[in-house]
């Protein structure tokens, strides 16, 4: 087992991978199929086989790696042991308590993690594991961390050349770690192509046959296009969270068979509160039981608003999924995500 003290020569490795080609990789690029070890292909390969660690980023907050169990946390301040992946969903229903608080999850150390070149440390205190978070953030910002969202399918075959751009040999890998392995390990005169069809996996869809550089490129652009979309709908949900939990609302508008309903509801303000409950108040009649309800922020490749009001009728017919169509401040725009024509508008008060 490795010690912390390697992590930062560990992690600049990372850094140092995609430097520009030199004069020998321009004169093998007479072959488009055959990659040096600085290549782009190279890289691409290299960053789709190494360890994913995002599976636990909602405990740890990293992606360059992940936690081993067992382990201890104290999460929002609960203590919590962790000893298999079943565990996992303690942290998450403490997490998702309240929807705009602070979470804080505190390691008990020394931890051990598993890098994305495949290595374990150990972490001994919170110092290094900022040290950590700080080579991780690294990765990213030099676009060398890990391509999560295509899984190749092994085995593949990897075909191998000289500077003459004649043919060595081959090389049949059957996991990621030995992708990631022979890459990282490739010299500067040895040169590969892929012995392509290869089969991957984009995004979690259906597996689709790849036969080029080309299309892998394509692909992973894609996907990582899609992650980008992806983030930024979790950062606007998390914006959102926060105005609802705010603010006071009512209904500006609600539109179905082309009416607008939004009278029905003149009397009521509408409160969300950070535990994902919701209640309309009657602020003209208090005789009136306040209507109660839950809500729930998702997001896709887009924001929904979930509402589930009981008990009354008028408030039911906002049962729905919404797709948040645009957001402020002060007002809030919604699509039935089942019903373009329905829409709901709320504003702050």
């Amino acid at each position: 087992m490795k010690t912390f003290k390697f992590l930062t020569v560990l992690f600049m490795s990372f850094l140092a991978f995609t430097s520009c080609q030199d004069e020998i990789d321009n004169d093998i690029q007479e072959d488009p199929n055959t990659n040096s070890s600085n290549s782009v292909v190279a890289s691409n390969l290299k960053r789709s086989a190494m360890y994913d660690g995002s599976f636990d980023d909602f405990l740890d907050g990293i992606s360059c790696s992940s936690v081993l169990l067992p382990v201890t946390a104290t999460v929002n301040g609960t203590q919590v042991t962790l000893v298999s992946e079943s565990d996992y969903q303690l942290v998450i229903n403490i997490l998702g308590q309240l929807t705009n608080d602070d979470d804080s999850v505190e390691f008990q150390f020394p931890i051990t993690v598993q890098l994305s070149n495949y290595t374990q440390v150990v972490v001994n205190n919170a110092s290094e594991y900022e040290e950590l978070m700080e080579a991780c953030e690294d990765a990213e910002d030099a676009v060398e961390d890990a391509i999560n969202c295509l899984d190749i399918e092994f085995p593949i075959t990897i075909l191998t050349y000289d500077i003459n751009a004649e043919q060595t040999g081959s090389v049949v890998l059957e996991s990621d770690q030995e992708l990631y392995t022979y890459m990282n390990n490739l010299d500067d005169q040895t040169f590969f192509a892929l012995n392509y069809p290869i089969t991957a996996t984009v995004n979690g869809s259906s597996a689709m046959e790849l036969t080029s550089d080309t299309e892998l490129q394509a692909q992973i652009n894609d996907c990582l296009a899609t992650e980008d979309m992806e983030d930024d709908a979790e950062d606007s949900a998390d914006d959102l969270e926060d105005i609802l939990v705010d603010g006071l609302f009512m209904i500006e508008s609600f539109i179905t068979t082309g009416t607008d309903t939004a009278n029905a509801y003149a009397e009521y303000t509408i409160d969300f509160a950070n535990d994902l409950s919701v209640v309309a108040e009657n602020t003209v009649n208090t005789t009136i039981d306040d209507v109660e309800g839950t809500y729930e922020v998702a997001s896709e490749l887009e924001v929904f608003l979930t509402l589930s009001f009981s008990n009354n009728a008028t408030f039911e017919l906002l049962n729905n999924t919404w797709e948040v169509t645009s957001f402020s401040e002060s007002t809030i725009s919604l699509q039935s995500s089942t019903n373009a024509a329905v829409t709901l508008v709320l504003s702050q008060i």
